[in-house]
């Protein structure tokens, strides 16, 4: 007969880990309870983007591919421009634009409804109160969003990659422009775990709602333009010369910067446009002013991937520090009001 351990025993190992599971999941379980309205806003919002880009890519973009081709069997110029410049391509680059900057509703969120609220209100302290620690409830807060957002962002970079690559001929929509870079890669969903964890860390750090909520929003959007101010420079780029008149790029570069060439160095800011008149007279113009060539620093499209990854290395790591000083305030705080 296998004897049973009374009620009353002291809890070891086995009973231990078993009250610790039973309190994280009533932890996490909480969480989803009080913010299941956001939950179902954030599916709402990805099950309804996914299906206009589906719609956009599958059954709109049927009558602007019927005119492009028309456009090519009557062998015109710039169909690209006449057919593809509108309707599909536009839709397609808003649909980018929301997936790109949806961490800003995140840091919002955050800041405000997730922690600035509870805190405002007390609600965080009598959780603590009932013997969860500030530690796990932190943990909790920060986990199931986390989990949450990781595979709706996951779903919408996926939808939006196909969506952008089926039909390239219909769209202007370049591979660094601000709808299609954060929403085709791993970048994108960084800033969206950044954004939390900052909002996050306001929240704590003010213990107001709505300051957190501005903060946060602010905070997120200072970030994402200080990195894209440094993303040209996340990897090495190319350099091209020339001594005839301007360099050809590849398809589809993302130039960063042109200029010419005096006595060999590299100059961006001289006005050489000023050279006109005929071949002898802007031949004597330019040799007056030293110019020797041309040079165009840029990014091929190949160049994607590096700056890709390394930007999200980066937001990261931003992310990371953000929720280890969650963690050191919140411990702080909690420490210094235990001993008051």
């Amino acid at each position: 007969m296998t004897a049973v351990a009374p009620e009353d025993a002291p809890p070891g190992p086995a009973r231990l880990g078993t009250v610790d599971g039973r309190t994280a999941w009533g932890t996490v379980r909480t969480v989803l309870r009080l913010h299941r309205t956001a939950l179902l806003v954030w599916a709402a919002v990805v099950l309804a983007l996914s299906g206009w880009l589906v719609w956009l890519t599958e059954i709109a973009v049927k009558e602007e591919l019927a005119a492009w081709e028309a456009c090519e069997r009557a062998g015109q110029d710039l169909c690209d421009m006449t057919v593809g410049w509108v309707g599909y391509s536009e839709s397609l680059g808003w649909a980018g634009l929301l997936i790109s900057y949806c961490f800003l509703a995140v840091a919002a969120f955050a800041g405000g409804g997730l922690i600035g609220r509870e805190l405002e209100n007390g609600t965080a302290r009598l959780a603590w109160a009932q013997g969860i620690t500030p530690a796990r409830w932190l943990t909790a807060k920060l986990a199931v969003p986390a989990l949450a957002l990781t595979a709706g962002a996951t779903v919408l970079v996926l939808v939006y990659r196909w969506a952008w690559g089926t039909h390239r001929n219909l769209t202007y929509n370049g591979w660094m422009g601000d709808d299609a870079y954060l929403s085709r890669g791993p970048a994108g969903l960084a800033y969206t775990l950044c954004a939390l964890a900052v909002g996050v860390l306001t929240a704590l750090l003010l213990r107001r709602a709505l300051p957190a909520l501005a903060v946060s929003v602010a905070a997120s959007g200072l970030l994402a333009f200080v990195v894209a101010q440094y993303r040209g420079s996340f990897w090495p780029a190319v350099t091209r010369t020339s001594a005839a008149d301007g360099v050809d790029l590849p398809d589809n570069a993302w130039e960063l910067e042109n200029g010419v060439l005096i006595h060999g160095r590299r100059t961006p800011d001289v006005d050489y446009w000023a050279c006109d008149g005929t071949a002898a007279e802007a031949r004597r113009c330019l040799d007056d002013l030293g110019v020797t060539g041309y040079y165009t620093t840029y990014h091929p499209e190949s160049h994607y991937w590096p700056i890709q990854l390394v930007e999200t290395g980066v937001v990261l790591a931003v992310a990371a520090l953000a929720t280890a000083a969650a963690f050191l305030l919140l411990r702080r705080r909690t420490a210094t009001a235990a001993t008051a």
